[in-house]
C-alpha cells in the first residue's frame, strides 16, 4: 500500500495490523485497539454481548481494579474510552506523547487480562439497563434504532447495539468468553495510533503482546440484508414532537458511489444551506433539526432523512422530504450547489483531520472496512471529479425502491405517497 511519508503499516504474521500516522507539530497521540466485531456478529441469543464486553473490559483485570483503570490515565491528564458499533468495537486512549507506553500497557491489560468476575458482571448489567432506559427517554436517538429494526427486521444489522433488558439477563461469563474466543481473532484486530510518535516505537511496544495471538479462522459474516422491508414503524410516546426517519437503500463503505453521495447528501441535508433545512426549517418553520445521512457498512448501506416536528405538521414534513427526493431524481442539482457541496466536503474533511483522535479513527475504520487507508487527497480528487450528471443517476438508485418510515411521537403521519 502506498501511503504518505507519515503513515506506516506493520502487519504481523498472524494478521494483526499496526498502523501509525506521525503528525508533526502536536504533543499528544491517540491510540486505538480496533476489533472487527459488533452487534452484527451476534447470534440471536447473544444480543447485546458485544457492547456488554466493551463495558466489562473497564471493570477490572488481574492487577487493576475498575478504579485503578479509571485513574490510570486521568492521573497523567489522559483520556480512556470505548465504543461499540454494528461491525466494530474500539478501545482508545489519548495521552501526551511521553505517556504512550502507559496507555499501551493499560489497554493491553484490559484486552488480555480482564477477569469478568460474576459480581462485576451483575453490577454492570444494571448499568447497561440504565443506559437503555436513558436511550429510550431520548426519542431523537431512539428513532434510529426503531428505523433500523423496521428496515431490516430479519437481519442482525437491524438489532439494537445495546441489546434489551431481557437479552442482557441471558449473558453469563461463559457466553462472554466464547464470544471473545470466536470474534476477537487476529485478522480482525487493527491497532491505530496517530499524533506525536515514532512508528518503530509503537511496534516495539505492541507487537510482542499481539504477535502471540493464535491465528484462527475468521467466523463468517451474517449475510447482508437483501432489501429494505418497505414497512412502517410507529412507536407511540407521550412527547411533544414526532421524530421522523424516512429511509431508502444506501451505499456500502467500499462503493465508489460514495463520492457523488458526499455531494448529494450535503445538498440534501448536510448543513444549514441544505435543501431540507431551507425548505422545512427556514421557509416553513416546521422543524428545528432536519438532516440526512448514509450509514455505510462493509457490504450494505442505508440512507435516511430525519426531522423532529409537531404532530400536526408531521405528515407535511414527510411529504416535503419525499418531494425533495423526487426533485433530485428528476432535476439533479445546480452548478452552484455542486461547487458549494464540494467546498463543504473539503472543509469538513480537512478540519476534522486537525484532531489526532479523528486521524486515529480514520486509520482504524479504513483498515477494518476497506482493508486500506484512503489519503484525504485521494478522497478530494474523487469528490472534485463528481459532475452534475452523476447526481440524478445516484438519486434514482437511492430513491427508486422500497422506503421505510419510522416515527416516534404522540401521533404519527400516514405513509402517504
Amino acid at each position: 500500500m502506498d501511503y504518505s511519508e507519515y503513515i506506516r503499516l506493520h502487519t504481523m504474521a498472524n494478521g494483526v495490523k499496526i498502523i501509525t500516522e506521525r503528525i508533526p507539530g502536536v504533543k499528544s497521540c491517540s491510540l486505538g485497539f480496533w476489533v472487527g466485531t459488533g452487534s452484527r456478529m451476534e447470534r440471536k441469543e447473544e444480543q447485546g454481548v458485544t457492547h456488554f464486553i466493551e463495558h466489562l473490559l473497564f471493570k477490572g483485570t488481574e492487577k487493576r481494579t475498575a478504579r485503578d483503570i479509571a485513574e490510570s490515565l486521568d492521573s497523567v491528564g489522559g483520556q480512556l474510552n470505548a465504543f461499540t458499533a454494528k461491525e466494530m468495537t474500539c478501545y482508545y486512549a489519548r495521552v501526551m506523547e511521553e505517556h504512550l507506553p502507559l496507555a499501551s500497557e493499560v489497554l493491553t491489560d484490559m484486552l488480555f487480562h480482564s477477569t469478568f468476575a460474576t459480581e462485576l458482571m451483575d453490577k454492570e448489567r444494571g448499568v447497561i439497563k440504565e443506559e437503555i432506559s436513558m436511550y429510550e427517554d431520548s426519542p431523537d436517538e431512539l428513532i434510529h434504532d426503531v428505523f433500523l429494526e423496521a428496515a431490516w427486521p430479519d437481519n442482525p444489522l437491524g438489532t439494537p447495539i445495546l441489546g434489551t433488558a431481557e437479552s442482557l439477563d441471558q449473558i453469563d461469563r461463559d457466553m462472554v468468553r466464547r464470544y471473545i474466543e470466536r470474534q476477537y481473532v487476529p485478522e480482525r484486530i487493527v491497532i491505530a495510533c496517530a499524533g506525536s510518535l515514532e512508528h518503530e516505537r509503537v511496534v516495539e511496544l505492541l507487537a510482542p503482546v499481539f504477535e502471540g495471538l493464535k491465528q484462527v479462522k475468521q467466523p463468517a459474516l451474517a449475510p447482508a440484508p437483501s432489501a429494505l422491508s418497505g414497512e412502517d414503524a410507529r412507536l407511540t410516546k407521550d412527547i411533544g414532537q414526532v421524530q421522523i426517519c424516512l429511509g431508502t437503500r444506501g451505499i456500502s463503505a467500499p462503493d465508489e458511489r460514495n463520492y457523488p453521495l458526499y455531494v448529494l447528501n450535503n445538498v440534501l441535508g448536510g448543513g444549514l444551506s441544505s435543501r431540507l433545512v431551507q425548505t422545512i426549517r427556514e421557509e416553513r418553520g416546521l422543524a428545528y433539526s432536519t438532516y440526512s445521512f448514509n450509514s455505510a457498512f462493509s457490504d450494505a448501506g442505508i440512507f435516511a432523512l430525519c426531522a423532529g416536528t409537531s404532530p400536526q405538521t408531521a405528515e407535511l414534513v414527510v411529504e416535503l422530504m419525499r418531494r425533495e427526493m423526487e426533485l433530485l431524481r428528476k432535476e439533479g442539482i445546480s452548478e452552484e450547489e455542486l461547487k458549494r457541496a464540494k467546498e463543504q466536503v473539503r472543509g469538513s474533511l480537512y478540519m476534522g483531520l486537525e484532531s489526532v483522535s479523528n486521524r486515529m479513527n480514520r486509520l482504524g475504520r479504513n483498515l477494518l472496512l476497506l482493508d486500506r487507508v484512503i489519503p484525504p487527497e485521494a478522497t478530494m480528487e474523487k469528490v472534485d471529479a463528481v459532475v452534475r450528471e452523476d447526481i440524478p443517476d445516484l438519486a434514482e438508485y437511492l430513491f427508486d425502491g422500497p422506503q421505510v418510515l419510522a416515527t416516534i411521537g404522540p401521533s404519527v403521519p400516514s405513509q402517504g405517497g
